[in-house]
């Protein structure tokens, strides 16, 4: 009995010591990523035990990761896109390797110490770094890090160290650094930053601050003179900013017995001018010119993207060069058409899972058992067949990296076929789930409609408004919101927008799906807002359990917008047209604020109540906001970055969560994934 006794008191710790399942496939995809090295001890790509095993620079308490000191051993390659399942680590030391390229933007979310300091990264900082609030010690100096410091500091109020020396930063200080309550030490010299240093957290810095060969100018605040400043190379004047020069005269107030032209007659111009400029306005936006070259997919098309933090700039006209140059993208596999071949029982209709207008998407299962699903581009999605802009649109792919982003595993391009191979996800799309149910497959509950709907909102604000330049999709709709198993969101074909046909040249399909937004009709292009608006009517396809487009209903009822959008705020007519499969159990509240979201994503421009709130604004309120008013359908339309959608979806899944009346138990996925496995 004393053995058996003894056997049970170690067998927990025993447990806990084998590490954390996905801690231990993070660090076997950075050790694939980094081209496995032979200086890492112990490291293995495709099994072991971490923490059992002591792997070389790794750390752990109980089963979980908690450091991984790896600097100065030559490492080369990447160091993955898993890091964020690496919820326990605090100390993060790859500095002074051959890393390259950009920063990931998943980064472990809880560090206290990052140091990517000598690994020859460009770009700029990930966003992820500004949600890092338990970080204490950021090192990122002697890199090739460019543009702008992004604003996004706000929330480090921990950080006590900041280096981003040596660097090639441009531009003013973000006005978060003031925000940095805990810095004690900042090096930023070395850079072409500009600008006043006003907003340096100059209230707590204690020991050193160098901002050394920049381009700062202005005045030194007095408070500086107290530590350590560095600040050789630059235009700055020490002291107190002189006072105004004596006799200098107070801005006069200009009205309008100075102007000489009474109000009235102000407002008789301004409202004559509206009149002629909506009617003007009108008729260019019908006309305007299909090769404008300064609409939003243009820049898109013409210029690579690359997830970044700060605002979008206007990209700059591009030198005509003689020969295009592609690069095998750094982050996809290459497969060949024999694997795929193989994979996919040389695409058997067995293993077809979806067809659209530029692809079909197929079933693919490894000799590994490993299953993918592989989208065979058409041929008349890439005229001409053109291998070289095929890579380009691969190697611009690879780098998206969004948890609710489906992310691309790899790529073949041989004998003029082009394929794209996906992760694969057993529960299918959101179509599937709201419009092709059957007896093995229950209804979504009001919970799960939220979360996908939150999940595919973060996805578009990745897309728009932390990649450079913007990414346009195109082609938002509930068929593109992949289910994994726990029943989260992951937007496929981003970054295809090259292969969707402009508005203009679109089929049947695509013109009557209900998706696409008024304005892509009259211009001919989508933008960031017609995604916005796409993503709006797949919102009303959850709250309704609706198609967008449905030919067997009446007339008035086809259109899912126009038949829906006037009832979005009357509560009675809201409750009779929720989806049947909820069968009421919803909170009422949250319904009223998820109506409210998607009638700010699916506003359409109406030109005679615009020019009626024209004329009524200015004439009763105040002439001078007009040009503030005048705005199209799609501009009037929240981004689906905004705020208002974002943090709006995040509670309501909190407030869903919490709902006595929210009774239901979640998808049985297993019950699906079993199915479509047999």
């Amino acid at each position: 009995m004393a053995p058996l006794l003894f056997i049970f008191l170690l067998l927990p710790n025993s447990i806990n010591a084998y590490t954390d399942p996905s801690d231990a496939s993070a660090l076997m995809a950075m050790y694939q990523n980094l081209n496995s090295p032979g200086q890492l001890t112990k490291w293995s790509s495709t099994g072991g035990d971490p923490c059992e095993e002591n792997w070389k620079g790794v750390t752990c308490d109980g089963s979980r990761v908690t450091e991984i000191q790896l600097s100065s051993l030559g490492l080369s390659g990447g160091i993955g896109y898993q890091l964020s399942s690496l919820t326990s680590l605090i100390n993060f030391d790859v500095s002074n390797n051959y890393l390259g390229n950009q920063i990931p933007y998943n980064l472990p979310p809880n560090l206290q110490r990052l140091n990517l300091a000598g690994c020859g990264y460009s770009g700029n900082l990930p966003y992820s770094i500004s949600q890092m609030t338990s970080l204490k010690y950021l090192n990122v100096a002697r890199n090739q890090i460019s543009g702008q410091l992004p604003d996004m500091f706000g929330q480090l109020s921990a950080l006590s160290t900041l280096d981003l020396s040596f660097n090639s930063l441009t531009g003013d200080l973000p006005k978060s650094f003031s925000l940095l309550s805990s810095a004690t030490d900042m090096y930023l010299e070395n850079n072409q930053l500009t600008g006043t240093i006003d907003v340096l957290p100059i209230f707590l810095l204690k020991i050193c601050e160098n901002i050394a060969n920049n381009k700062f100018t202005g005045w030194v605040p007095s408070q500086l003179e107290n530590i350590n400043l560095q600040k050789d190379g630059n235009s700055l004047n020490s002291g107190n900013a002189p006072p105004a020069p004596p006799g200098t005269p107070a801005a006069k107030k200009i009205t309008n017995q100075d102007s000489g032209v009474s109000g009235g007659a102000i407002t008789g111009i301004v409202v004559s001018i509206l009149v002629v400029g909506a009617f003007i306005a009108f008729f260019l936006l019908k006309k305007r010119s299909k090769k404008s070259s300064s609409t939003d997919i243009e820049k898109n098309e013409d210029s690579s993207f690359a997830p970044v933090t700060s605002e979008p700039h206007a990209v700059e006209a591009k030198p005509i060069v003689a020969k295009k140059v592609s690069v095998a993208p750094p982050d996809a596999m290459s497969y060949s058409i024999a694997d795929l071949q193989i994979a996919t029982d040389s695409f058997s209709a067995d293993n077809l899972i979806g067809e659209g207008s530029t692809a079909r998407v197929f079933r693919a299962k490894f000799e590994d058992g490993k299953v993918l699903a592989v989208k065979k581009i058409k041929p008349s999605a890439l005229p001409g067949g053109m291998s070289e802009d095929f890579i380009d649109i691969v190697s611009d792919v690879s780098r998206l990296r969004h948890p609710n982003v489906n992310e691309l595993v790899g790529y073949c391009s041989e004998h003029g076929q082009h394929l794209l191979v996906y992760e694969f996800l057993k529960n299918g799309s959101l179509y599937d789930f709201l419009h092709l149910s059957d007896e093995y497959s229950k209804p979504l509950i009001w919970n799960s409609r939220v979360k996908i709907a939150l999940g595919t909102a973060r996805a578009l604000e990745y897309l728009h408004e932390v990649c450079l330049p913007s990414v346009v999709h195109k082609n938002i709709k509930s068929a593109n919101i992949l289910l994994d198993s726990e029943l989260n969101p992951h937007l496929s074909d981003c970054g295809l927008a090259s292969l969707v046909p402009d508005a203009d040249q679109a089929s049947d399909e695509n013109d009557g799906s209900g998706y696409s937004a008024p304005e892509v009709s009259m211009s001919g292009q989508y933008t960031v807002k017609s995604d916005v608006y796409g993503f709006g009517v797949t919102m009303l396809e959850l709250v309704t359990g609706r198609k967008p487009f449905d030919r067997s209903r009446t007339r008035a009822e086809q259109c899912l917008v126009q038949w829906a959008t006037p009832q979005l705020h009357d509560m009675d007519a809201l409750g009779k047209m929720v989806d049947p499969a909820l069968n009421g159990l919803y909170p009422v509240k949250s319904l009223s604020r998820f109506a409210d979201v998607i009638a700010l994503c699916v506003q359409v421009f109406n030109v005679f109540f615009l020019f009626y709130f024209f004329f009524v604004v200015v004439v009763v309120v105040v002439y001078s906001m007009w040009c503030d008013i005048v705005d199209a359908a799609a501009g009037a339309r929240v981004s689906a970055a905004n705020v208002r959608v974002v943090e709006a979806l995040v509670r309501l899944v909190q407030r869903a969560n919490m709902s006595k009346r929210t009774v239901g138990i979640e998808q049985g996925s297993s019950v699906r994934s079993a199915k479509q496995d047999s």
